[in-house]
């Protein structure tokens, strides 16, 4: 032993060393330092221990040394090193970001990390790091749409009215058509997922034409009537309003929840309002599709059925959104709105004021 190092290995330490020594998982690191520190106890010399642990005579009085000072948890910690790069000032941390809520030089659309790197002469990863601590991420952006309906509060509380209290005696249906389906056919097989490789879809595609998905959501039991139809106008639409007029029981009035597509509006849908008058209509504001229940069953169908979908024609199409409407109605969910209204309405105040103190 290194001389003015002494130490005594009491039973208990002897255990946890020989735990750590036994255990297959422990790190190779811990095993040779634990029998370095038996071996001693055991009355072992230095160069006996070289031999046996396969370390230099330094490592030997080293892990001597951090045992007779910190014991069995000496050995099982890594001391922490001084990094040979020294700290970054904060004022180069300060003016990074200020030059990242900035717009960058020229006409570049948004801050990369090696742009930012070469005009503030530090290292990629040093603005990766200032940009994780501030929670700055430029490459990422957020859609909105503020509504500019002048009506906006009073329709969003007559919407968000029909989803927390509906009247008694009657059905409230969210409707809404999703156009535009495309029956997209892959050049080619792709490949199934498998361990270590994500499952694959050709980048190109044959195009085999569209449909249309009017969609009504019955909010209180969750079921959906649809109908798949080749065009969107009011002509299609009068023939769904009819396709629910059918299905809906006699006798219970019908509140639509839609928004400000024109076609919601035509004239001869106006008169076909005027023919049943059980039908009452509900827009919703301008600029504000998420206030419509339906929107969440066709960001499902989106997600489930038809990004990675591949359909041959326009039928196979068909006929997989209607097997999803079938398994959708044979486990209806109700829509529950939990959103507080004067919580939204102060966000789109926050919202317009941000917007005027910028513009």
């Amino acid at each position: 032993m290194r001389p003015g190092i002494s130490f005594t290995v009491s039973p208990v330490d002897r255990a946890r060393l020989e735990a750590v020594v036994a255990d297959r998982n422990s790190p190779q690191k811990h095993v040779w330092r634990c029998r370095i520190v038996l071996l001693t106890a055991d009355g072992q010399g230095t160069n006996a221990i070289m031999r046996e642990a396969g370390v230099a005579k330094t490592a030997v009085w080293r892990w001597q040394e951090r045992f007779a000072a910190d014991g069995v948890d000496g050995l099982l910690r890594d001391k922490t090193r001084p990094s040979r790069i020294p700290p970054l000032a904060e004022t180069v941390a300060e003016a990074v970001v200020a030059r990242t809520l900035g717009d960058p030089p020229g006409e570049t659309t948004h801050w990369t990390a090696a742009a930012m790197a070469e005009i503030a002469g530090i290292s990629v990863s040093s603005v990766q790091r200032i940009w994780r601590a501030h929670g700055l991420q430029p490459h990422r952006f957020r859609r909105f749409k503020l509504s500019t309906d002048p009506q906006f509060a009073a329709k969003l509380r007559d919407v968000v009215g029909l989803y927390v209290d509906p009247p008694a005696h009657a059905i409230v249906l969210s409707v809404d058509e999703k156009s535009q389906i495309q029956a997209l056919d892959r050049t080619q097989p792709g490949l199934p997922l498998k361990k270590g490789r994500l499952g694959t879809l050709t980048h190109d595609y044959k195009r085999h034409g569209t449909t249309t998905l009017f969609a009504a959501l019955d909010v209180l039991e969750g079921k959906v009537i649809g109908r798949c139809m080749q065009r969107h106008r009011h002509q299609e639409f009068i023939r769904f309003l009819n396709a629910i007029e059918a299905e809906v029981p006699v006798g219970k009035i019908v509140h639509v929840i839609l928004d400000n597509y024109a076609a919601h509006k035509h004239p001869k849908v106006r008169a076909w309002l005027g023919r049943h008058p059980r039908f009452v209509f509900h827009f919703t504001p301008t600029s504000a599709s998420w206030l419509n229940a339906v929107e969440g069953f066709f960001a499902k169908l989106s997600k489930r059925r038809l990004q990675r979908g591949v359909f041959h024609s326009i039928v196979d199409l068909q006929t997989a959104i209607n097997r999803f409407l079938a398994e959708a109605n044979d486990n209806p969910k109700p829509f529950v709105w939990t959103a507080d209204p004067d919580k939204i309405l102060a966000a789109v105040k926050r919202g317009y004021q941000s917007l005027d103190s910028l513009h």
